[in-house]
């Protein structure tokens, strides 16, 4: 079997502007970025804001293990499949953050025979919207710091900053908590967070038009006076200027799956940190040029997908017509509570042995992500993302306990090693979920107080039986209320790898208390995000980063990339 860099290099791309024209896109629509990669011009979004838009379908999945469980590789391939069925899908997915690239993750744009390409491309600079994000960023913490040494006309309280800087890259041993200002600024505590965590990204993601961008980054709260005024983007005079930083971004970027068929890849928050869904603009081109638009949701039901349905969804004016929930047979052993995988070991033996009952008794985490989707009123087709190693008795409970659960049908999937032809079941089995569709609903309304959003989603979402708001959340709470931000949206910071705040507590977990520490403001954004438990910022690098296999050769080709 060939590597993922190797299978994309044999690919025989399309020039990507006959990808467009398939779409019925112009040519004068397009900025080029080589003969594979395009920026569509927004112009385009609204000359076919009166088009009747397509079916709308959202990837998402069961609690991942840290090996990922293959989900963008299922959305790929399932658009992939749609396509072979004579049907005009896209694929719309989020940007790679090179952190992960170069740490324990690798890439992240498909794998086996269902990607996006060029592969290379995607998950180094692309086309620069990464670095876009992180200089307007920086820019922002540069005038922050320039307005404290010269004075601090607004009164900013140094203990109230919330403004960080950002770096594309795991660095979080030397930078999550630094002194800044000894080379002659203002002395003080801070840090940096990873690019796809800056609100700026997640503004990125959200904004309709140029104009709702500059406003957005406008309302970006950088800090609070010591009188507890929010200072904003606008206040330090440079939300201007880091519009046009942004301007380019905006536009999403078009290229294409490897068996020809068009995608969008576009703006990259996470999931557990901020919304983990690509941009709306994408999303709203997608809907007008495609019979069917498949995008995905960060991490599972928990995570991305609510957040697509309570942010994402609101700002698109529409909700999904059908949901794809990702399982695979080794993660539901796991979920078990018998095995433990341990990213970049190998899987334990017993692991990929024959056992039906280790997959029942961690079902019960495949169960909850339905039900977390039903909630909101819209049918759930479940893919098995199939392994060599798997069983036919281990995928028959599988199947046995989603059908029980309320999904519409069960679908094996093997688009990483046949790409569409391996998918045409699953295509089959969405087709006919998003035609019988749903009545989609968001999970609370927007009038409902603040400390009650947050534990809707923790009981319905995670099944906590609780939450516990530190005194420090209470008092954020209480204050953005009074500030008039009381009708946002909340957006939870937790761990991804567990229904719970705890990654420890695999399976559907019962009865816990969900501890929120503090509450952070992304009125840019446009949410309000409680921090949950233990949760970072920046990542780390592995003791082996992928990093280590990265190299060109002579002829400037890059290898080692997966």
């Amino acid at each position: 079997m060939f590597s993922d860099l190797e299978i994309a290099r044999r690919a025989k791309l399309r020039p990507i502007w006959e990808v467009a024209e398939e779409l019925g896109l112009r040519r004068d629509e397009l900025v080029l970025y080589g003969d594979y990669k395009a920026k569509v011009k927004l112009s385009a979004i609204a000359e076919r804001r009166d088009v009747p838009q397509g079916k709308y379908i959202v990837v998402t999945a069961i609690t991942p293990t840290p090996l990922g469980e293959g989900k963008t590789v299922t959305a790929i391939g399932l658009a992939q499949a749609l396509r072979r069925l004579g049907k005009r899908a896209i694929v719309c997915i989020r940007q790679p953050s090179m952190g992960p690239v170069f740490g324990i993750k690798g890439g992240a744009t498909g794998g086996g025979y269902a990607q996006v390409v060029p592969m290379d491309e995607i998950n180094l600079h692309f086309t620069g919207d990464m670095h876009a994000v992180s200089i307007a960023h920086n820019l922002a913490c540069a005038f922050l710091d320039n307005h404290l040494k010269r004075g601090n006309a607004l009164d900013i309280d140094v203990n109230r900053i919330y403004l960080r800087r950002v770096v594309d890259l795991c660095d979080r041993w030397a930078l999550e908590d630094i002194v800044i200002g000894l080379g002659g600024g203002y002395v003080r505590r801070s840090g940096f967070d990873i690019s796809a965590a800056s609100e700026l990204m997640a503004i990125l993601a959200l904004a309709v038009d140029l104009r709702d961008l500059r406003e957005r980054i406008g309302r970006m709260v950088v800090a609070f006076s010591r009188s507890g005024k929010p200072i904003t983007c606008e206040d330090l005079k440079v939300a201007g200027a880091m519009a046009a930083l942004m301007r380019d971004a905006l536009m999403p970027n078009l290229v294409q799956t490897l068996e020809g068929g068009p995608a969008f890849v576009h703006a990259g928050p996470f999931a557990n940190i901020a919304h983990g869904n690509s941009s709306v603009v994408a999303d709203m081109l997608a809907l007008r040029l495609g019979e069917y638009v498949v995008t995905e949701a960060g991490f599972g039901t928990d995570m991305g997908f609510e957040k697509l349905a309570d942010i994402k969804c609101r700002v698109l004016g529409r909700g999904p017509d059908a949901a794809v929930v990702v399982a695979t047979v080794r993660a539901l052993k796991v979920h078990s509570g018998r095995f433990r995988v341990r990213p970049g070991r190998p899987l334990p033996r017993e692991l990929l042995q024959e056992d039906p009952e280790a997959v029942a008794a961690g079902a019960a985490n495949l169960e909850k992500h339905i039900e977390n989707v039903l909630s909101f009123g819209i049918p759930v087709v479940v893919a098995i993302n199939r392994f060599p190693e798997d069983h036919p008795s281990e995928i028959q409970v599988i199947v046995d306990k989603a059908i029980a659960a309320g999904a519409s049908a069960v679908a094996e999937s093997r688009v990483w090693e046949k790409g569409g032809e391996g998918g045409l079941e699953l295509a089959e089995a969405v087709m006919k979920a998003a035609e019988v569709g749903g009545d989609f609903r968001y999970l609370y309304p927007l009038d409902l107080p603040l400390e009650e959003k947050i534990r809707t989603i923790a009981r319905r979402m995670y099944g906590a039986a609780d939450v516990e708001f530190s005194r420090r959340a209470q008092r954020e709470l209480a204050h953005y209320q009074e500030l008039g931000w009381g009708k946002l949206p909340v957006c939870m910071a937790k761990t991804h790898l567990s229904l719970s705040h705890d990654p420890a507590l695999v399976g559907r977990p019962r009865g816990f208390v969900l501890p929120v520490r503090e509450v952070r403001p992304a009125i840019g954004a446009g949410f309000l995000y409680p921090i949950c438990g233990e949760i970072r910022t920046i990542p780390g690098l592995p003791t082996h980063p992928a990093g280590e296999g990265i190299d060109i050769d002579p002829d400037g080709t890059i290898r080692g990339l997966f």
